[in-house]
């Protein structure tokens, strides 16, 4: 008889705690890492993992999967690259609470903010749900392929408590703060992580209106802060575009301080319009922590932009007159009809005639100077010697005659990509120096979202690809990654059982061949509801990922088995060592 039900022997165990990596084995019984060390007895099943990594399954706690977790049992791309817990509910956008009259504007906000097609929610959202604890029951009721928490967002508060006040961007009378710091601490108390809040003017709705959460005067966001901090268990989490950054810190500040000490996190780039304003950002958080003020800043691995392609939301000919003349044909005779000639000299001569402006960023779209071909393997630190203006300089050639063609190839599927931040000096040193910052966390991935122009979730990917694996200098160690993207972020969120690989703990666990990790190119497959358009990212290396000890993918393969659940609420390792 089998004395555990898996047992991984010989791997280099990466346990998420910081310490080197070590040879040993990993015993897993009903769910829960039972023991790491030499291993005598057997398991039920057992895998030979000499030569690769065994860590801690990856924590995201910035996605949006909001939409998604209702109607799909797996939330791809994520769980394909090492991630086993997902947070949902982030920048202030969800959908819930909602009174039945607010569904399309909470959808219209997803789709402008989020990038994901309305379509696609209409036809799969069920709206079986008003409050915010009935919405957790819906996500209950389905099984998946990695853990699901959620936040709840200030917009769908906004909106329940003032109606078409919220919209009106009127400040929020005493009564509707009061009904909002109820309806959060409520949320809090049926099983949401925290509250998240939006302060940035980049997120729009579809038709162009600012998120109505924009502007929220102090009192109401240190009143919300105050009502779920009052549970013991919450978190808050904001993203600002920092237009007085003292002023926001005073207003985090007093955020945490209204509720009791919660943990806080916030989005930080490196702006192309100011790109020393990160610097200044992390002394702002280094002061609140040194003054007890638990505020850390999410970071992405690597440049943030878009991704631009026929396939995709943009392109640098979106708004070409002669393009938009057959922009509805499929892509594969988009692409086709291109190759024409005739039609190529055309759509070049409107290109450089004098033409609107492209959405969203305008003449952006237009920075080939910034502006690379993302290959079949993408490389994420491109040189400047390999931008389009460079190349096109060396061939001779205009640019967009240079990124026509890379359109137009492999029957339309060719691909740029355009970082606006995190890039500013052409190389990932700002990067970098961001990750490494004491008060910092990888995040920002935006899984189930930005899903025509953004592939970030493989954030998770680049951290083992580049970071620890290819960057030629500056290289970061296998388990300082595992302790921020594993147990630091799940410490962020209050997910105490989960992201160390030690006994008493979740047995959410990955088998890595970090020297065999290998990122595809994003391809888009229109499998949303309603047929709608999705960015998707494959990538090679993870030999198994298991979540509560079950396997749920073989080398990229889905097992079938689906082990993840909702999490409700934050979670102590200690009560899982006590068999609770």
């Amino acid at each position: 008889m089998a004395d555990f039900d898996l047992v991984i022997r010989g791997g280099t165990v990466v346990d998420g705690t910081g310490s080197a990596p070590r040879t040993a084995d990993v015993a897993v019984l009903e769910g829960i890492v039972v023991e790491v060390g030499e291993i005598g007895g057997r398991g039920q099943r057992e895998i030979d993992a000499t030569g690769l990594v065994v860590g801690p399954g990856f924590v995201d706690i910035h996605t949006h999967y909001d939409g998604q977790a209702v109607w799909d049992d797996r939330l791809q791309p994520s769980s394909w690259h090492g991630v086993t817990t997902v947070v949902a509910g982030n920048c202030g956008v969800g959908f819930a609470p909602v009174r039945p009259a607010d569904r399309d504007r909470l959808i219209e906000l997803m789709e402008g903010v989020e990038d994901i097609p309305g379509t696609a929610l209409h036809e799969g959202l069920s709206w079986s749900w008003e409050t915010f604890g009935d919405y957790l029951d819906v996500l209950e009721a389905r099984p998946r392929d990695v853990d699901l928490a959620t936040q709840v967002p200030h917009a769908a508060l906004r909106f329940w408590a003032m109606g078409e006040r919220a919209a009106a961007f009127e400040p929020a009378s005493k009564d509707e703060i009061v009904e909002m710091a109820r309806l959060a601490k409520q949320a809090i108390q049926d099983g949401a992580l925290g509250f998240t809040t939006s302060r940035t003017i980049n997120h729009k709705s579809r038709s162009g209106e600012l998120t109505p959460v924009y502007g929220s005067e102090a009192d109401e966001l240190t009143a919300i802060a105050a009502a779920v901090g009052s549970t013991g268990k919450a978190v808050l989490q904001l993203i600002t575009d920092y237009p007085e950054v003292g002023e926001d810190f005073e207003l985090m500040r007093a955020m945490v301080r209204a509720s009791g000490g919660a943990r806080l996190s916030v989005s930080l780039l490196q702006k192309r319009e100011d790109p020393q304003l990160y610097r200044e950002i992390l002394e702002h958080i280094s002061r609140a922590n040194e003054d007890g003020f638990p505020i850390r800043a999410q970071v992405g691995s690597r440049g943030l932009g878009i991704l631009l392609g026929l396939q995709c939301t943009l392109h640098p000919f979106f708004m070409n007159p002669v393009w938009r003349s057959i922009s509805h044909l499929p892509v594969a005779e988009q692409a086709e009809r291109m190759a024409d000639p005739a039609l190529r000299a055309a759509i070049l001569a409107a290109q450089t005639a004098e033409t609107p402006e492209n959405m969203p960023g305008g003449a952006r779209i237009g920075r080939y100077e910034a502006m690379y071909e993302l290959g079949e393997f993408p490389d994420y630190e491109p040189d400047g010697h390999d931008s389009i203006a460079s190349r096109a300089e060396r061939a001779g050639r205009t640019p967009e005659e240079l990124v026509y063609d890379i359109l137009v190839a492999d029957e339309g599927r060719g691909m740029l990509q355009q970082p606006f931040s995190n890039y500013f000096d052409g190389n990932l040193d700002a990067v970098r120096e961001m990750l490494t910052h004491p008060y910092t966390l990888p995040g920002l991935g935006d899984g189930g979202a930005h899903v025509g122009s953004i592939c970030d979730s493989s954030f998770t990917s680049t951290l083992l690809q580049h970071w620890v694996r290819d960057r030629p200098y500056g290289k970061l160690p296998v388990e300082w990654v595992f302790q921020r993207q594993a147990r630091d972020t799940a410490w962020m969120v209050g997910l105490h059982d989960r992201g160390v690989l030690a006994p008493g703990y979740r047995a959410d666990v990955i088998v890595v061949d970090i020297a065999g990790l290998r990122m595809h190119r994003p391809e888009v497959h229109y499998d949303l509801p309603g047929g709608g358009r999705r960015l998707q990212q494959r990538v090679d290396g993870y030999r198994h990922t298991f979540v509560n000890g079950v396997e749920t993918y073989r080398d990229g393969v889905p097992t079938g088995a689906l082990p993840g659940r909702l999490v409700r609420g934050a979670r102590d390792a200690a009560l899982l060592s006590a068999g609770v």
